[in-house]
């Protein structure tokens, strides 16, 4: 009998293990996809893989985005009960292969990852996002493009001492240290995408944005890639 039951506790625990690799295995993981933890939103092992392709320079990337950020709560929100990882994929892509190399997407892209090393990256680039949308293209549509290009450093560094960075970042931007990894990442992405800006949500891919378009049309895109899934 006592035999008996030490089988059955060795199977028992054996069966366990078998359980736990293979509930393991199943679990979706994101991590080797994410170019940058820092840039991402969200569990990194949520069903649901959403990346945006974007750039500061970019008008239609400020289209969609600015919406988000007003509604930041309720998308906040939208992300836990739907187990979504956001992903940002930004660099100065519209620099490095615009067709006029815009001079704000370089500056922009340089101040956003000099915030992220200090760990400010959702600060700086949600306020960046709001803040371009607010000066330059709010009402003017892409024609606030022309007075974005015409920013200088000044521009970004306002932006960061508004959400408490100071000589660090200061120095970070003056240095143009993360470009390096800004332009590597804009050469990455030109072999995933053809334009600014670009998204794909789980398998659901489109590309651009209605300058008019509302929260809900975000959200409409945003359960287009929860559909994809399935």
């Amino acid at each position: 009998m006592k035999k008996a039951l030490r089988i059955m506790g060795v199977v028992a625990v054996v069966a366990a293990i078998f359980g736990a690799i293979i509930a393991s295995m199943a679990k979706p993981s994101n991590t080797d996809s994410v170019w940058d933890e820092d840039m991402t939103m969200g569990n990194l092992n949520a069903e649901n893989y959403f990346i945006i392709y974007s750039d500061l320079a970019c008008p239609y990337c400020i289209y969609f985005e600015n919406p988000i950020i007003e509604h930041e709560e309720d998308f906040k929100k939208y992300i836990e009960e739907n187990d979504i990882l956001i992903e940002v994929r930004l660099s100065d892509f519209m620099f490095e292969y615009g067709q006029h190399q815009s001079p704000a997407s370089r500056y922009g892209a340089i101040a956003t990852y000099c915030a992220k090393n200090e760990g400010k990256f959702w600060d700086y680039y949600n306020l960046a996002v709001h803040s371009i949308w607010r000066d330059f293209f709010s009402g003017n549509g892409a024609y606030g493009l022309t007075g974005l290009d015409n920013t200088t450093n000044e521009y970004w560094l306002s932006i960061g001492k508004q959400v408490g960075l100071g000589e660090t970042f200061n120095k970070c931007v003056e240095d143009r240290e993360p470009l390096d990894i800004i332009m590597e990442r804009a050469e990455r992405t030109t072999k995933l995408v053809s334009g600014m800006p670009y998204f794909k949500f789980n398998s659901y891919t489109f590309s651009g944005f209605n300058p008019n378009g509302t929260y809900s049309d975000v959200m409409m895109y945003m359960d287009a890639g929860l559909k994809s899934k399935k």
